[in-house]
């Protein structure tokens, strides 16, 4: 039978139309402008900053003109007076900084920022900033404050290390990433996230990383 003229398409949520979206692209591999010199997403940074004075908390470059310390602190210094006083509690907000592109969410008393090339699509940045963003929000118990995430900067590192690589994306998906970064089914049996404690996710990441130093 024919569908009626009268029926109105069915739309997904914003956050599964920018998921599916941002699968999509990570599929093809295409940016916004050179869908062939972008073959594979690239990411230039993660950052997470003090909201209130733009301090870092934490940050990961993986662009060679970004490798130096000065032009770190100077490109933080610049995104921050950019971002200042802008609120993305919900909704990722993007900013062009310096021939790149930077989008960012606020936390409690930080924000975290996902910088990449201007050519770069918007929604694969997002997609890599609501993975870290949601998978400490769940690590951390919505604790998405400064003073927690210094304390669990072990789980912050491990949290960066399975989003991504070389600024090459390894994962979208925040739980598969929660689930790495808290070694569930590595000692003994299974522990859901939801039932494990701060210091218990933190004990986890201490011993994760020490393995690895040691390998």
């Amino acid at each position: 039978p024919q569908p009626s003229s009268s029926s109105s398409p069915v739309l997904l949520p914003w956050s599964c139309r920018v998921s599916c979206a941002a699968e999509l692209l990570l599929l093809l591999g295409c940016g916004r402008e050179r869908v062939g010199a972008m073959a594979t997403p690239r990411i230039k940074g993660l950052l997470i900053l003090d909201s209130n004075d733009g301090s870092r908390v934490h940050a990961k470059y993986f662009a060679k003109e970004l490798r130096d310390a000065q032009v770190q602190l100077a490109f933080e210094r610049n995104l921050f007076t950019k971002t200042r006083g802008q609120s993305a509690r919900s909704d990722a907000e993007i900013v062009m900084l310096e021939n790149t592109v930077c989008v960012f969410r606020s936390g409690i008393d930080v924000t975290f920022y996902v910088v990449g090339a201007l050519e770069e699509n918007e929604l694969v940045l997002v997609s890599v900033l609501d993975a870290m963003y949601e998978a400490l929000n769940g690590i951390l118990r919505s604790h998405l404050e400064k003073r927690t995430l210094l304390d669990n900067l072990d789980l912050v590192l491990l949290t960066a290390d399975e989003l991504v690589d070389g600024g090459l994306i390894l994962e979208s998906d925040p739980m598969a990433i929660a689930n790495r970064v808290l070694m569930k089914g590595a000692t003994g049996p299974e522990v859901p996230m939801n039932e494990l404690t701060i210091s218990q996710a933190w004990q986890s990441a201490r011993e994760q990383l020490a393995k690895s130093f040691r390998n």
